[in-house]
């Protein structure tokens, strides 16, 4: 057995699922209107525009959800450019520099600029 389509969602209704609505007032083209649930049902019969109803299939197309083109503009946003930027007063070469300086060369650099001082602040007592 085939699937039918909801006269009002658009939704699959499956073997065995679903409503018929026969309308008896007024003679239509299409006689039977099948239908997937009561709400769509009622909806129906409330004559609600099923573009107006967030559910539906129709309303998903009319506002673009859900399309491949959705999924492609979100992939594309995702991408992010790295940017080599300065720190401080720092610019980026400096940072590089100093990065790739070894940590026993840092440490004997701070020691030297420690000793320079403490020879400066004994000079400055002796004075």
């Amino acid at each position: 057995m085939k699937k039918e389509t909801c006269s009002f969602s658009g939704l699959p209704i499956h073997p065995g699922h679903g409503k018929r609505y026969v309308p008896t007032m007024v003679v239509s083209t299409k006689p039977v209107l099948p239908f997937v649930t009561a709400k769509a049902r009622a909806l129906f019969l409330k004559k609600k525009n099923p573009r107006k109803v967030g559910w539906t299939v129709s309303y998903r197309r009319t506002m673009k959800k859900g399309t491949q083109e959705e999924m492609q503009k979100r992939r594309a946003r995702r991408s992010k450019k790295s940017i080599n930027r300065g720190y401080s007063a720092m610019d980026y070469d400096a940072l590089q520099k100093k990065k790739s300086t070894k940590p026993a060369d840092r440490s004997a650099a701070k020691a030297a600029a420690l000793s320079e001082l403490k020879e400066r602040k004994a000079k400055a007592k002796k004075k």
